[in-house]
């Protein structure tokens, strides 16, 4: 059959401009949404940040910063990278082996750590080994190059501690606190200064200290392991050909030789997080996205298609074949949807770019990494919007080309009553299928009610669109009784509503398509911030709560103890460590907040309540932790369990589950001995100290003092780029469903004016006919007001169930502005097109 555009598609786009332009609208709206989606998977496939600190080194030898998971699918062993939370290191020795590969000119191990200065208050620097600088450029402006036990400072270090060349400064490492001499000051170079992280003038502001080379692995608290080995090429030596040869300097060494911006991912460890982030977003929310794009627009076309049934009818009367139908629908599919795709591809692109320019705003996202638009997503969504309006088309168009033209002027005139039965049978399987999802996902924990849960709602979404005239026509009913009593405009919009069930449920589908969808997403976050601030607050129980950016000296807590009054004092070193869970069928590592904890269990039951269900805190120590209860079932493990995980580092480690607790959202879900983490961690240095007891003021000379209430607010701040993540979703999910409900609701009531200047001669008031169609606005606004109220519920019970033990929490203020937007756009939608086509007639 050929697709050309006839002279029926023509005549029809010229003549029904109302049916097309929504149709029109609808596919424009789909090609921006999978534009959007579309251009941030793609930058997430293909972000990198440019190396800054390794930018004079070519090549780069570093660890793994991943962990990887191989499991056992039907196309053989797969295996998953996870990012790890911390610099993965490697043996510091290779160096020697890289410089002697044939074209390296040096090869150096290179060290980044932070280093306290002599009192909290003073802030920290950063960190390195001398022999760096022959990469990054800085260089001595004073004195010498330091031995063990000196160290050079930069010019803004100096200045802050007041200290020259000979003079001796009292600095804290991982190893420790000690005294050392200024051999030298130097002025930071481009590798310093990158990020603002160094000193010595630096554009950030930050300060540094270069170390002895003998001695920067040990004050790091990583004695003989460096970050990376960089390698710097003699005069006319290729990088790909130095990188060929260092990696067979280092085979077998489990060392990565990286060039080019494959630099940049060592030295900048929040670009594996923010590709994550834009994967998540581009392909997991994308997918759910297209499908509700999709799934809206065909409704549309079907619509669309079903408006024109009597013309359909006559054709076939004066004999039109079905083939010429068929050809016909298909033809004006071509005709609108590839400019209705490239139209909507130039928003789509919009709210990629204000999308991704939010997520660098709030830090998700490297400023360095750009922004990739490419003519594939917009390929993509062209083709999408056109199979969807061919697909549509064709189903909508079976019945007027395959029926007898007497029985279509008879369809075309009174609506069946009974939908199809392989509609039917479709639509009580996917509410079977949602059912039995949704069974699951009340027994299910973690991830597996999360995952079934998000099946629950698309089921339940699909029985509505497939059994949407028989719920109509109940919905209809039930407001035909509540309206007995509402005059004669309320009679007759129940009437019509009973009497054209698929227009109304053609309306409806994309309102309960909006709350569902939006409820779902933002009422997740609430009922998960609600749990997680609940048990925050509850779970600390301390007096005065200290916290320092530049980190807490290791010896804090034994300072807050000898204050007087001070019952318990104990630092919290927060990190994460990887857990491999089962969800789906398929093991995964989820990152997991976690606190290494500096004294006894028993001291840190003074201070923060961790409900526990299971066992003892006091055998909290090495090789023993504890683990919050949502976090061992979806583990699978138990007390007295051992659970396999990494260390923030990569490290692997299989300590034994000594006590289960109940309070691991709100506060971290692994609690570990400190000295667990000694070498695993960039940081040596605690970020919190809980203190029970005594008076805040003594305790300001450690870091910012506050109470227990206060803490966990600005704990609940740091959570804010999830709430807003889950709300720009629900906003570009329910923004385009509402849009999408009102495009149906504009496209039903042009598509009746004949009706409607038939109601004016038979002598009903304009009024009366603009109540009529408020009326069954009202029931179209409120059945999608319920039905997605409804799936909503269904949905988020068993997840928050699973993920947090509790019911949803829905704030009725949020719900209610949710619902009078429903309300108030099904009103305008149709009152506004209802006002002009009447004036139009009057006229």
């Amino acid at each position: 059959m050929s697709l050309k555009p006839n002279g029926l598609a023509r005549a029809a786009v010229r003549f029904k401009p109302a049916s097309f332009a929504g149709t029109f609208v609808a596919l424009m709206m789909s090609a921006l949404i999978v534009t959007a989606c579309g251009v941030l998977l793609e930058t997430g496939l293909r972000a990198s940040v440019p190396a800054e600190r390794y930018a004079g080194a070519p090549v780069v030898a570093a660890a793994d910063q991943s962990a990887r998971v191989v499991a056992d699918t039907v196309d053989g062993p797969e295996e998953t990278a996870y990012p790890l939370p911390d610099t993965a290191r490697v043996d510091a020795g290779l160096a020697a082996r890289a410089a002697r590969a044939p074209g390296a000119a040096v090869a150096v191990p290179d060290f980044t750590f932070p280093v306290l200065r002599g009192t909290a208050a003073s802030g920290a620097l950063t960190g390195h080994g001398w022999g760096s600088h022959v990469f990054t450029g800085t260089a001595l402006s004073e004195g010498t190059a330091p031995h063990p036990g000196e160290v050079v400072l930069g010019t803004d270090a100096a200045r802050a501690a007041r200290a020259g060349v000979g003079d001796t400064v009292t600095l804290e490492t991982a190893d420790g606190r000690a005294g050392f001499r200024v051999s030298g000051l130097a002025e930071a170079g481009a590798g310093d200064t990158a990020g603002g992280d160094a000193g010595g003038g630096s554009a950030g502001g930050g300060a540094a200290a270069w170390f002895a080379d003998d001695e920067a692995s040990v004050l790091a608290g990583h004695p003989g392991r460096a970050d990376a080995i960089a390698v710097l090429a003699e005069d006319g030596t290729d990088p790909a050909d130095l990188a060929a040869a260092v990696g067979a300097s280092l085979a077998g060494s489990g060392a990565h030789v990286l060039t080019g911006d494959d630099r940049g991912e060592v030295e900048d460890h929040t670009l594996a997080y923010a590709k994550e982030t834009l994967f998540a977003i581009g392909a997991s929310f994308g997918a759910i996205a297209t499908l509700v794009a999709v799934f809206t627009a065909a409704g549309t076309v079907a619509l669309s298609v079903g408006q024109r049934s009597r013309e359909f009818a006559l054709l076939r009367a004066v004999g039109a074949t079905p083939r010429q139908i068929r050809r016909a629908v298909a033809s004006e599919a071509l005709l609108v949807a590839p400019l209705a795709g490239l139209l909507g591809c130039l928003p789509g692109i919009g709210l990629a770019h204000w999308w991704f320019g939010q997520m660098q705003d709030r830090g998700a996202v490297p400023d360095a990494v750009e922004l990739h638009v490419s003519g594939f997503p917009l390929l993509a969504a062209v083709a999408v919007g056109l199979l969807t309006a061919l697909g549509a088309g064709w189903a909508a168009g079976r019945r007027p080309a395959r029926i007898k033209p007497g029985q279509a002027l008879a369809e075309a005139s009174v609506e069946r009553l009974r939908p199809g039965v392989v509609r039917t049978v479709l639509g009580l399987a996917a509410v079977g299928g949602g059912s039995v999802l949704a069974g699951v996902a009340a027994s299910a924990a973690g991830s597996d009610a999360a995952n079934a849960s998000l099946g629950v709602v698309m089921l339940f979404m699909l029985a509505v669109a497939l059994l949407g005239p028989v719920l109509a026509r109940l919905c209809a009913a039930l407001f035909g009784l509540l309206l007995r009593g509402g005059g004669a405009s309320a009679s007759l919009a129940a009437a019509n509503s009973r009497t054209n069930a698929r227009r109304l449920a053609s309306a409806i589908t994309p309102i309960v398509l909006a709350m569902a969808f939006a409820s779902t997403l933002v009422f997740m976050h609430t009922s998960e911030s609600h749990v997680a601030s609940e048990q925050l607050r509850d779970g600390v129980t301390a007096d005065h709560v200290v916290t320092n950016p530049a980190g807490l000296p290791a010896d804090a807590a034994d300072r807050a103890a000898r204050v007087p009054g001070v019952d318990a004092a104990v630092s919290l070193l927060d990190t994460q460590v990887l857990v491999p869970v089962r969800g789906g069928g398929e093991t995964s590592l989820q990152g997991t907040a976690t606190q290494g904890v500096s004294g006894s269990g028993a001291r840190l039951a003074k201070v923060q309540d961790l409900d526990v269900r299971e066992g003892s805190l006091d055998r909290v120590g090495e090789g023993r932790i504890a683990v919050d209860r949502t976090l061992a079932t979806a583990a699978g493990a138990g007390l007295g369990d051992t659970l396999p995980l990494h260390l923030p580092d990569g490290t692997k480690a299989a300590p034994e589950i000594v006590a289960v607790y109940g309070r691991g959202m709100g506060l971290p879900a692994v609690t570990m001995d400190r000295a667990s983490l000694d070498g695993h961690l960039t940081s040596p240095f605690a970020d919190t100290l809980l203190v029970s007891g005594g008076e805040a003021g003594p305790l300001g000379a450690l870091g910012e003092v506050t109470d227990a209430s206060g803490y966990a607010l600005a704990q609940n701040v740091d959570r804010e780029f999830g709430a807003w993540a889950n709300y720009v979703m629900a906003a570009v999910l329910g923004g385009f469903a509402a849009i999408a409900a009102v495009n149906t609701l504009v496209m039903t009531v042009l598509d009746r004016r004949r009706e409607l200047h038939t109601l004016r001669l038979v002598g009903s008031t304009r009024r009366q006919v603009l109540r009529m169609l408020g009326w069954e606005s009202l029931l179209v606004s409120a059945a999608g007001v319920v039905l997605g109220t409804a799936i909503a519920m269904i949905t988020l019970t068993p997840m928050m169930r699973g993920l947090t033990g509790e019911s949803p929490h829905v704030p009725p203020l949020l719900y209610g502005a949710f619902a009078a937007t429903a309300v108030a756009l099904g009103l305008a939608a149709v009152a506004l097109p209802a006002r002009a086509a009447l004036r139009e007639r009057q006229g």
